[in-house]
């Protein structure tokens, strides 16, 4: 008897990955359920609560999270435009490579501490991930239209959701007290009902001469002359004020397999195909961190 006893044990573990609900009663889901407060249904608006491995609202739709611990929150199929899983590997390598690191730091400093934090267009998580450990909101929540984008960031043990910028997000009114928003979708005024008063939206956006070399070199797409005097309009129409701005530039070196990561992780992977990327290529970083206050 003394040596079946360690075999009903294991078993009775193994047996809690397969019995719907009994590890998600065992297995705490910190992230999520610090950050459940924040979550809105998407088809009603009602708050949404977790139970087992299922976000459900009182008038019963419910939402599965998924093993990585992110939960899909598109009331339909994703759009084309959504990123891909290989553009989504392509900005991790990128990024935790550490060529952007001085947005990253610029982000963080931006960003005031203490307070509920999200980002929409989260990615792997890389600017989310280091604002959560400068700044210790009490919750957070990253928010991206791409499966394979919130897959990634759940894995860094970040609570992400799938959602669609352009849409009404899955967030209550008033909720949030940071926003952060790095080369993504902007919807000044979803991003205004989100916000609490005197929240903040720190945006990065790129500038005229951002990756000039690079795009010069390999005709890519264009960055309007005009660019952040839309943005501020934008902002300003949704009553979220410019408070702050800096500009910041620095030159990064990239061999071909970097080139091509910058290259394939952002909307220039939806207009080519192959190409010939130089082995060897300096380029200039030049970008905006600009903080927005609510009303």
């Amino acid at each position: 008897m003394a040596q079946k006893q360690p075999a009903i044990v294991v078993c009775f573990v193994r047996a809690c990955w397969f019995v719907p609900g009994l590890r998600a009663k065992m297995e705490p889901m910190p992230a999520i359920d610090a950050a459940i407060g924040l979550l809105t249904c998407p088809v009603c608006a009602d708050a949404l609560t977790r139970e087992h491995r299922q976000l459900r609202c009182g008038r019963g739709h419910s939402f599965d999270i998924a093993r990585q611990g992110y939960v899909n929150l598109l009331r339909g199929p994703a759009p084309a435009n959504a990123d891909t899983a290989e553009m989504v590997a392509a900005r991790e390598r990128f990024l935790f490579a550490g060529y952007y690191q001085p947005i990253r730091e610029a982000v963080c400093s931006a960003c005031e501490p203490g307070g509920r934090l999200a980002e929409v267009g989260v990615g792997p998580g890389y600017y989310l991930g280091a604002a959560v450990a400068a700044t210790h909101p009490p919750a957070h929540r990253g928010l991206d239209i791409s499966v394979a984008a919130a897959r990634r960031a759940a894995r860094r043990m970040m609570a992400c959701a799938v959602a669609d910028t352009w849409q009404t997000l899955p967030i209550g009114s008033g909720s949030l007290d940071r926003l952060l928003c790095i080369f993504a979708p902007r919807n000044p005024p979803e991003f205004a009902r989100v916000l609490a008063t005197g929240g903040q939206v720190v945006v990065v956006a790129p500038r005229p001469q951002h990756l000039a070399q690079l795009r010069a070199r390999l005709g890519l797409l264009n960055v309007e002359d005009d660019k952040l005097a839309r943005l501020d309009a934008s902002f300003a129409a949704a009553g979220l004020e410019l408070v702050s701005r800096q500009e910041l530039t620095f030159d990064i070196d990239l061999d071909a397999a970097a080139t091509a990561d910058l290259v394939g992780m952002g909307p220039n992977a939806f207009h080519d195909g192959a190409r010939d990327f130089p082995r060897a290529l300096t380029t200039t970083v030049a970008v905006a961190i600009s903080s927005y206050e609510s009303d």
